[in-house]
C-alpha cells in the first residue's frame, strides 16, 4: 500500500513543480490568473454597476436571445453581463400581438418607472418603423392574420418577489418582455434614459 501511494504522490509533485517552472518562465502574474478565473464566475456576481461606472455615464445595451444575456456597454467596451429571459417564444421575432415573441431590432426608451409587480419597468419604443415594416410584410405574405394587431408595452423588468429562479432556470415566462432579477434591473435602472440605445438580436 505504501509503495502504491508513493507512485501516486511522486507524479503529483512533479506536475506541481513543472507548473511552477512554467509560471516563472512565462512571468504569468497573479492578475492574469485571477482574470482567467473571473471569466468562469457567474455573470451576475461581478461588482455593482455603480461601482464600475461613475454616475451619469452614458451606456448602451445589447440583448442576445440566443445567449440569454443583457450586456452593458460604454462605447465599445463591455462593462457587465446579466442573465435574462424572454417571452414564451424566445426564438422568433415579434410580428403581432399575442405571439409571445420578444422583438428584435434597435430601440430607445419611452419611459421608465417603478412597478408594483416586478420592481421596475423600462418601457421600449416598440413598435418602431422597422417593427411596422415587418408586421405589414408578414400580413402580406399570409404569415399572420390580416386583422392581427402589432402589440406594444414591451420593456425590461424584474420578476415577482422571490422568483429569481425563473432567471436561473431560463423560464421564458413573459408575454414578450425581457425579464431579469430584481436586483439586476434595479442596478441598471439609474443608467437608463431616453438616449440609451437597446439592440435586441437573435
Amino acid at each position: 500500500m505504501k509503495l502504491k501511494s508513493l507512485h501516486i504522490v511522486v507524479p503529483i509533485i512533479l506536475i506541481l513543480a513543472l507548473g511552477g517552472i512554467v509560471l516563472v518562465k512565462y512571468n504569468l502574474s497573479k492578475r492574469f490568473v485571477a482574470g482567467y478565473l473571473l471569466q468562469n464566475v457567474r455573470v451576475d456576481q461581478s461588482p455593482d454597476l455603480a461601482v464600475l461606472l461613475p454616475k451619469g455615464t452614458p451606456v448602451s445595451i445589447l440583448i442576445d436571445k440566443s445567449d440569454y444575456t443583457l450586456q452593458i456597454f460604454v462605447k465599445d467596451t463591455l462593462v457587465k453581463t446579466y442573465p435574462v429571459v424572454f417571452g414564451g417564444n424566445p426564438v422568433d421575432d415579434k410580428w403581432r400581438q399575442g405571439d409571445e415573441c420578444t422583438p428584435e431590432g434597435i430601440f430607445k426608451i419611452n419611459s421608465k418607472y417603478p412597478h408594483k409587480s416586478w420592481s421596475k419597468f423600462i418601457w421600449l419604443n416598440y413598435p418602431t418603423q422597422d417593427s411596422w415594416k415587418k408586421h405589414n410584410q408578414a400580413k402580406k405574405e399570409g404569415l399572420i392574420p390580416s386583422n392581427a394587431k402589432i402589440g406594444g408595452d414591451i420593456g425590461i423588468h424584474g420578476v415577482p418577489e422571490g422568483q429569481d429562479f425563473a432567471i436561473d432556470k431560463r423560464i421564458n415566462w413573459t408575454l414578450g418582455c425581457i425579464s431579469m432579477k430584481n436586483a439586476a434591473v434595479n442596478e441598471i435602472y439609474p443608467f437608463i434614459d431616453e438616449k440609451t440605445e437597446i439592440k435586441i438580436q437573435k
